[in-house]
């Protein structure tokens, strides 16, 4: 993210950032003004200070490496071993100097929340805070500051734990959703592929088998193909605003239409078709009509460029099965039965789109050529739809 605002469990991504993380988690330092204030006025001799001054660097350096490396993969045994460091560091300081340096054992303990999981917290906060206990009666007026130390160590260790399972909870929701937004993106590519490679395969079939016509009719019928020319600019006309709508995701052909792109495309190639008057699709949900529209588009293709057939079967009509009523949609054809040397591109991109919508494929070879039938989830009303010819 740009700016100088670093979202919960995100690290900082520029120099800013850095600053405002390290001012957010240093302000909570202000509570080792007593052991400062005690370098400053306790009377130590030169020497102690010096050495004071350095314990205290060392152990803010190290206490605020562990938070800031918190949540970036580091083993427990080396979390566990910083916080040996720490706890050793307060110890020493504490006895050595005077009972203002108990201080650090709450650091201790909320660095034990901040940096490791509750399985582990829950014993290392009271652990921190026994060992201060400890010390505070093994240092001249330590029983003093106790009470007033003991409940911040805990509070603040437990209430770490808390923050350090908000900040992995909102890592996962920020993994989750960069996870789906990924999804949906190959979702829409999945479907632009499917699309154009459903549009443009029909529409270029239909193009050449009529740019064939045209060419073998011009040098005797030249009127008739100038008709075949037409509809070669016609078909290219609307397999261009095809694209245009599959691109813009408004692309949802209708069965009545592509049945009758259907019997253009096979009387163009020189097949008979046999197909139904337009279906009643009476409370037919949209979904579902759209991939059947496809399933026919697709079946069509193959029957125009593979199948070498010469007559095409289509039949529509409402089936009762156990799951429920369904639309069905056969394509049948006499040719080789090769639609393409085994299922490619169309038949998958098929098959799942009509997963989306309930409906099933069936694709197989018959002993008289190929047959494939499309079923998606329909209303019951009654009787068959017709298969007329």
């Amino acid at each position: 993210m740009s700016g100088t605002g670093v979202g919960i469990g995100q690290r900082p991504q520029n120099r800013k950032q850095r600053v405002v993380k390290l001012l957010w988690t240093g302000i909570w330092l202000v509570y080792l003004s007593a052991p400062a204030n005690d370098l400053l006025h306790g009377g130590h001799s030169p020497g102690v200070r010096v050495l004071g001054w350095i314990g205290l660097a060392a152990f803010v350096t190290w206490y605020m490496l562990l938070l800031f490396r918190t949540g970036r993969g580091e083993r427990n045994s080396v979390v566990l071993a910083s916080l040996g460091v720490l706890a050793a560091q307060s110890t020493v300081l504490a006895l050595t100097l005077g009972r203002e340096w108990l201080v650090l054992f709450v650091y201790v303990s909320i660095a034990s929340g901040a940096a490791l999981p509750l399985r582990m917290a829950r014993w290392t906060i009271p652990g921190a805070s026994a060992l201060m206990t400890v010390i505070a009666f093994a240092t001249p007026g330590g029983k003093a500051f106790l009470a007033g130390l003991l409940i911040p160590a805990l509070l603040g260790g437990f209430a770490m734990t808390g923050v350090r399972e908000l900040i992995r909870t909102t890592i996962a929701l920020r993994e989750a959703r960069a996870t789906v937004a990924q999804l949906a993106a190959n979702e829409e590519r999945l479907r632009l592929a499917r699309d154009l490679h459903d549009l443009l395969g029909h529409s270029l079939s239909l193009i050449t088998i009529k740019s064939e016509l045209a060419g073998r009719m011009l040098p005797g019928h030249p009127d008739k193909a100038a008709r075949q020319v037409a509809d070669i600019e016609q078909v290219s006309r609307q397999a261009l605003v095809d694209v245009r709508e599959a691109v813009s995701g408004y692309r949802r052909p209708r069965l009545a239409a592509e049945l009758a792109g259907a019997r253009v495309a096979l009387t163009a190639a020189g097949v008979t078709a046999e197909l139904p008057a337009e279906p009643d699709l009476t409370d037919v949900a949209e979904d579902s009509e759209t991939a059947l529209a496809w399933a026919l588009r697709e079946a069509v293709t193959n029957v125009v460029r593979h199948s070498g057939a010469q007559r095409c079967t289509v039949e529509v009509a409402r089936r009762q099965t156990l799951d429920g009523p369904v639309l069905e949609l056969s394509v049948e054809d006499d040719g080789s039965g090769d639609q393409g040397n085994g299922p490619g591109h169309g038949l998958t991109g098929l098959s799942e789109r009509l997963e989306k919508a309930g409906g099933t494929l069936e694709a197989a070879g018959t002993r008289q050529g190929f047959r494939l039938i499309a079923r998606v989830p329909a209303a019951a009303i009654s009787a068959d739809v017709g298969s007329g010819s």
